[in-house]
């Protein structure tokens, strides 16, 4: 289903928070289907850079186009129906089954009086089918273990039914395997549905594997923007991470060419 994403264009944006700069003319493309990752440093901008693209903050200058549209122009509602946002975690202060959770995903498609219809409840289903969580569907989602709650974030995010996935840091605080089974559902969805995907990782080695492009920010702005092999140079993790890259953790760098994890499916 190439095609089926959003595009995304972000022209000449900037932000600041009083004094502070968090954005400085950042400039991006993302075409419809294609997958990216935003890297970088802690406060190199890049959350403040999903709550413009999201909608939630109004940028000090610039724009955001979706399909070619402001996304200030365009109503909440439809948003709601057109972009999936998935959290790092998110906790629930009560008592929900799976399934009601993820069912939550379709209130935007909801009829304003009945609630969830019946196709509503197909959707919410077929999304648990397609992260393979099937089998929680009647647990409560407070006795779930991280992975599987963020699998849970990521079909109500499916259910949603966003053409454009963005994700702020999906794999905080999960063991290796649930990262992997995360990261690869999101190639599957970017790869067989057509879905533009655009996420936060803080593990380099990670974001190589499983993304084919890397926008690599530094003090709000953008200063590589490509294949991992181009951007996670030895020169520019020491200028941006002030770090020896030797010492960055589960990056194998030779020659400057990120050596990826092995591919879980072999």
């Amino acid at each position: 289903m190439s095609g089926h994403g959003l595009s995304v264009t972000i022209e000449g944006l900037s932000l600041s928070y009083g004094r502070r700069s968090a954005l400085a003319d950042v400039r991006l493309r993302l075409a419809p289907g294609e997958r990216a990752c935003l890297v970088g440093p802690n406060g190199a901008g890049k959350s403040s850079l999903l709550r413009c693209l999201t909608g939630l903050v109004a940028a000090s200058s610039g724009s955001v186009l979706l399909d070619g549209t402001p996304v200030s122009e365009i109503e909440r509602p439809v948003l709601a129906r057109q972009l999936s946002v998935v959290p790092g975690q998110v906790e629930l202060p009560f008592s929900m089954r799976v399934d009601e959770v993820v069912l939550l995903g379709r209130i935007p498609h909801e009829h304003p009086f009945t609630g969830a219809r019946e196709t509503d409840r197909a959707a919410a289903s077929a999304a648990m089918t397609r992260v393979g969580i099937d089998h929680l569907r009647d647990r409560d989602i407070r006795a779930l273990s991280l992975g599987e709650r963020q699998l849970v974030l990521v079909a109500v995010a499916l259910a949603q039914g966003g053409r454009l996935l963005v994700l702020d840091e999906p794999t905080v605080h999960l063991d290796l395997r649930h990262q992997v089974e995360v990261l690869s559902l999101l190639t599957r969805l970017s790869e067989q549905d057509g879905l533009t995907v655009l996420a936060v990782l803080h593990d380099l080695s990670m974001a190589a594997h499983f993304f084919p492009r890397l926008i690599l920010l530094d003090r709000g702005r953008v200063v590589a923007d490509g294949p991992a092999a181009e951007v996670l140079t030895p020169e520019r993790i020491r200028a941006v991470y002030g770090v020896d890259p030797r010492y960055v953790p589960a990056l194998a760098l030779s020659g400057g060419v990120p050596v990826s994890v092995a591919d879980p499916a072999r």
